[in-house]
């Protein structure tokens, strides 16, 4: 079928044409395959030549009269998508459109300057039985979220929704993403949340993208607001929580065989609530189906590595190993966290793990260089510490820590406190420092009675190790 209009004179189109293709693609889908084969379709006619150019609403209400899908795509290219067919039973599959309509939709709702999304956001998959809602507080702990997860299941809970759920489809992209905006508006989300089931399809991954960016342009125009402290620097992470199809298939159906179990028992005794069974957790085909689904999906969601932090976590494994292996790949990292400006200022400073990591080394270098090039003063400060130190740590021995004040001039010397902190370390302790002055009389002016001060140096050192107990426990 091809409809075309062209303007009279000018040569311009003013409306495009919908294709074979695109009408056999309609075609296939069930809610139309017998409309479109019918011979009833009415046929659309090029005007005549003597009738004049044809208004594009009279080409609107042609292509009315044939069917949704070709009215949708009129309705994409000639003016704004209307609510009406982003619900309508074909469909759009255009992430960018669907967005729009619906980031439109709720900034008119709430206002642009209350679009105060969360400052972290996990997007949590997972292949079915994989344990996400049992993993999520894990998630929730290491990353320090208070709010509980998101789950999108339990937002979808009208009557259509749940007739797709339970034949394990997927309920549409424009109505799940307006619901779930909403949703992150909320203020217990502001600090972050754990977002479980989405995104699940390609519109959907699309659209994520789409919002971190929204967000960074909402942050650019409101950061030196009175609004600034609302629109921080969005932080998106995906983690996939992975099982292989047999445990998948295995897990799924035994927990639909507990929750039989325990439905049987709460109708026998008359105590507890009843749980949910879902259809795919009593029946192998179906719960092998969503297996399927979740792996063709995942080739989708690997995409998002590209932009985000991804994270693919195996739960085949016991509780605490998964535990483990959340806390790591969770773990704070201030590259992803802070505001760019606040990151490149303070990443000039290294953090304590790199300091830690060849301190041994460095320690042994440092010593050898003192006994080389400052020979005197380290055999001094090897003095002091035999002299003035190692009684004290003595008579401390079981406390585990001990304070040193000390007057000896050699700790005025350069380098000798970092000699002594190197010294002391070697040797096994945990040592600090500080120098303090105080103002010693050296002469007072009887006539006006002016007193005259020197000040006098001296080191203070906090040292500790690790204590030994006298007693044991089970001791009488």
């Amino acid at each position: 079928m091809m409809l075309i209009m062209a303007c009279a004179g000018s040569g311009r189109c003013l409306a495009t044409q919908v294709s074979r293709t695109f009408i056999s693609q309609a075609a296939a889908c069930p809610p139309y395959r017998r409309r479109l084969n019918s011979s009833t379709v009415p046929e659309a006619h090029a005007p005549s030549a003597t009738s004049g150019p044809t208004p594009l609403g009279e080409l609107r209400s042609a292509l009315n009269r044939l069917e949704p899908a070709a009215s949708v795509l009129l309705g994409s290219t000639a003016a704004a998508v209307t609510e009406r067919e982003l619900e309508g039973p074909l469909e759009i599959k255009d992430a960018k459109i669907i967005f729009e309509a619906v980031w439109t939709k709720v900034e008119r709702k709430y206002g642009r300057a209350n679009l105060r999304f969360p400052k972290e956001v996990i997007w949590l998959m997972g292949a079915p039985g994989s344990g996400k809602s049992f993993n999520a507080p894990f998630i929730l702990k290491a990353r320090g979220i208070t709010a509980r997860e998101l789950v999108m299941s339990s937002l979808l809970v009208g009557p259509e929704a749940q007739q797709i759920k339970a034949d394990g489809g997927m309920v549409g992209d424009s109505l799940v993403l307006e619901i779930l905006l909403e949703k992150l508006l909320q203020p217990q989300y502001s600090n972050g949340v754990v977002v479980d089931g989405f995104p699940r399809t390609k519109v959907q991954v699309e659209c994520i993208t789409m919002l971190r960016e929204r967000m960074k342009k909402l942050r650019e125009e409101f950061i030196d607001s009175e609004h600034g402290t609302f629109f921080r620097r969005p932080a998106f992470r995906v983690a996939v929580l992975f099982v292989n199809e047999k445990d998948s298939v295995e897990r799924q159906l035994h927990r639909g065989h507990s929750a039989i179990q325990h439905n049987q028992r709460v109708l026998e005794t008359g105590l507890g609530q009843m749980q949910d069974v879902r259809p795919t957790d009593t029946d192998e085909s179906l719960a092998r189906r969503r297996y399927e689904v979740f792996k063709d999906h995942y080739s989708t969601l690997q995409s998002l590595a590209s932009y985000f932090t991804f994270h693919v976590i195996n739960t085949n494994a016991s509780v605490d190993e998964v535990r483990q292996r959340i806390m790591h790949e969770f773990k704070y990292q201030s590259s992803l966290e802070l505001a760019e400006p606040t990151c490149d200022l303070v990443s000039s400073i290294p953090v304590a793990s790199a300091l830690a990591e060849h301190a041994r080394q460095n320690l042994v270098r440092r010593l050898d260089e003192y006994q080389a090039n400052n020979s005197d003063i380290f055999q001094a400060v090897v003095q002091a510490i035999k002299k003035e130190f190692v009684p004290i740590f003595e008579q401390h021995s079981l406390t585990g820590q001990a304070f040193v004040l000390s007057e000896n001039s050699v700790f005025n010397r350069a380098g000798a406190i970092g000699m002594v902190i190197d010294i002391l370390t070697e040797r096994g302790f945990f040592v600090s420092s500080r120098t303090a002055v105080s103002n010693v009389p050296t002469h007072v002016d009887l006539a006006s009675g002016a007193i005259s001060y020197k000040p006098k140096p001296s080191w203070e050192f906090r040292v500790r190790w690790s204590q030994t107990a006298i007693r044991q426990e089970d001791d009488d």
